[in-house]
């Protein structure tokens, strides 16, 4: 039995909420309570209307334009010009009854067609706004789509899923703060023991750090192809880069080549972060660090190689600024020395599982 009446009881306020919301504007219903305007409306008249009443000496016809304009910004065209009536009626109700019938009659005609003056100004700069509205919304879900397009886009030019090169770990993982941004990372086979690892991060966010990081992806894969070596790799792409972009344009640049049979390490650093290397024989972890300024920044780029030997377990950490700039809920960023704490936690393990656990 109360179970029924339970029901009963909230079928009777869900067709009482409906019948409420009927009342309002589409926005209006949308958002919050539905008595809340309805109250404001019926409020302001109900005020009105006893001051009306109170005071006999002067017609207060004019104070029903605030219901009237509430009314005319939370309820329905119609029922917002339904209630110009019951103002008009409350307003004719509370005046003396001494008026000339005739005089009460111009009186009334003339406040409902005001009222509806206003009532039409305010109805149609709500509905401009409303059209305004929707179509900022039509645009943003468009920009929206584009940018989800563009990440795809970008997100050829990483490498797809995991690829097995012979005595190496690689793993590795990219998050733009804004759907697409400048940072680039690749790594592919240059020879039968020769793997070649680039990263890279374009000043600045957005949809023009993703162009230009496109045009940096592009051109590297291209120069590797053409059997240069390094130098001439960031010599080249420098020039491509620095020809098309401003001087508020640039890019940090880390480009390096492991020979997994000799364990060898050739890298040349251009303005990007220091790279972290980790040595398992002594567990000291040095910097990979930069030897010349960013690509894009100056007609000329010159670079020195550097070189270092490595043993079995060695681990390599290349990263953007976004890595150590993250920040916690206290707002301390991440840093270089939590980076090395990490590496040195997870040196035993596997490069996927130290990506995933620890950064």
């Amino acid at each position: 039995m109360s179970t029924t009446t339970q029901h009963a009881g909230q079928l009777r306020d869900f067709h009482e909420g409906i019948l409420l919301r009927s009342l309002l504007r589409k926005d209006v219903a949308l958002n919050g309570p539905a008595w809340l305007p309805l109250a404001l409306v019926l409020g302001a008249v109900g005020a009105v209307a006893y001051a009306d009443h109170l005071v006999v000496s002067i017609s207060l016809v004019y104070l029903y334009i605030l219901p009237i304009a509430l009314g005319a910004i939370f309820l329905r065209k119609r029922v917002s010009y339904g209630f110009i009536v019951v103002c008009v009626l409350f307003h004719d109700y509370y005046s003396p009854r001494g008026i000339n019938p005739g005089l009460r009659i111009f009186d009334n005609l003339s406040a409902m067609l005001c009222f509806a003056f206003v009532v039409y100004v305010i109805q149609r700069y709500m509905e401009q706004r409303e059209a305004l509205a929707k179509t900022v919304q039509l645009q943003r879900d468009d920009l929206v789509k584009d940018i989800e397009l563009a990440a795809q886009v970008q997100r050829l030019f990483l490498p797809s899923g995991e690829r097995a090169i012979a005595g190496l770990e690689i793993a590795g993982m990219m998050h733009p703060a804004r759907g697409v941004g400048g940072d680039y990372y690749d790594y592919f086979p240059i020879g039968a023991h020769t793997t070649q690892i680039i990263i890279a991060d374009v000043a600045g966010k957005g949809a023009s750090a993703a162009l230009l990081m496109s045009a940096t992806a592009a051109v590297m894969r291209l120069e590797a192809s053409q059997d240069r070596n390094m130098l001439e790799q960031v010599e080249r792409l420098n020039t491509e880069i620095h020809s098309v972009s401003d001087s508020d344009r640039f890019v940090t640049l880390l480009v390096a080549e492991i020979d997994s049979q000799k364990r060898t390490l050739r890298y040349v650093n251009c303005g990007h972060n220091s790279a972290l290397l980790f040595r398992t024989e002594t567990g000291t972890v040095s910097l990979m660090k930069s030897s010349c300024p960013p690509i894009g920044l100056s007609p000329e780029e010159i670079c020195e190689l550097a070189m270092e030997n490595l043993s079995a377990g060695d681990v390599m950490v290349f990263y953007t600024d976004g890595v150590t700039e993250a920040k916690n809920r206290l707002g301390e960023q991440f840093g270089m020395e939590q980076l090395s704490t990490a590496v040195r936690r997870g040196v035993s393990l596997s490069a996927e599982e130290l990506m995933t656990n620890y950064l």
